[in-house]
């Protein structure tokens, strides 16, 4: 377990390995959680000045597949060193014309066809129902809103992975949803079982399986997602430390009131 001390964070990011080199004066604090180690150790340091921690999602070296990532470890880990919120960036494939690669979103729903995943932290005597029905931090969301992304709003579709979809499978999600993604359940779950704020930032890299009628739009590849997502990573950087200075020193979303009613049992 982590040791609290003053000026621990508050904010926390879970992202890619790139996100490293945002850190000013980074130290590494290694973590233990009754759940596990993290995906990797976590870096401390300052954002815009502000303490922030950062875990690498799929490790130092992109080494962890999206349906072995530890998310209990990384949610636990960060609230251990006092997050409160949380800042998430992702990779996702558009579903929707509308959504190009190269453009951000902000989600503000998602639908989760996983299977497998360990996805609570509450499995037992106590028993808890989480509201999930609005599962993105609305002051979170509005802080990023005025900042230049192309996209407010979305719903993503999160699947296991590793693979990519049949052109069924991407004709079918598209129903439900404008993006698609294999990360972001359980972790937004997570955060809301522990309280802390969470918002998901997506850098669209592809067309997932492609988009019918559009013959340019070819399905996708890990090299391009790689690729697009890399030439990405100075704006996702430019967004967080701007949002991070805007971010109030006191919650006024209720996110960290997310247990209140939820319990079962007398």
């Amino acid at each position: 377990m982590a040791v609290l001390i003053q000026g621990m964070p508050k904010i926390g990011i879970i992202g890619g390995s790139g996100f490293y080199s945002l850190i000013e004066g980074a130290r590494g604090e290694d973590v233990e959680t009754e759940y596990g180690r993290p995906s990797s150790g976590v870096s401390l340091g300052k954002v815009n000045s502000i303490e922030v921690a950062f875990i690498a999602r799929h490790g130092e070296g992109h080494t962890i597949p999206p349906h072995k990532v530890p998310y209990k470890a990384n949610i636990a880990a960060l609230e251990d060193l006092g997050v409160e919120r949380i800042i998430s960036t992702n990779a996702v494939g558009s579903l929707r014309p509308s959504y190009k690669p190269g453009e951000l979103a902000l989600f503000d729903q998602f639908v989760n066809t996983t299977h497998g995943r360990d996805d609570t932290f509450f499995h037992g005597p106590e028993v808890v129902h989480v509201s999930l029905a609005e599962p993105y931090c609305s002051e979170l969301r509005a802080i990023a809103s005025g900042m230049g992304v192309e996209h407010r709003s979305g719903t993503v579709i999160v699947v296991d992975g590793p693979r990519f979809s049949t052109k069924a499978e991407s004709r079918w999600y598209s129903a439900y949803a404008e993006m698609i993604n294999m990360t972001q359940y359980p972790e937004v779950a997570l955060a809301r079982e522990k309280g802390i704020c969470y918002l998901g930032i997506a850098a669209v890299t592809d067309y997932d399986a492609g988009l019918e009628g559009n013959p340019d739009a070819k399905p996708v590849t890990y090299d391009e997602v790689r690729g697009r997502f890399s030439a990405d990573m100075a704006r996702l950087k430019q967004l967080i430390s701007a949002m991070v200075v805007k971010v109030p020193e006191n919650r006024a979303c209720g996110c960290g009131d997310s247990l209140e009613g939820a319990r079962a049992g007398p």
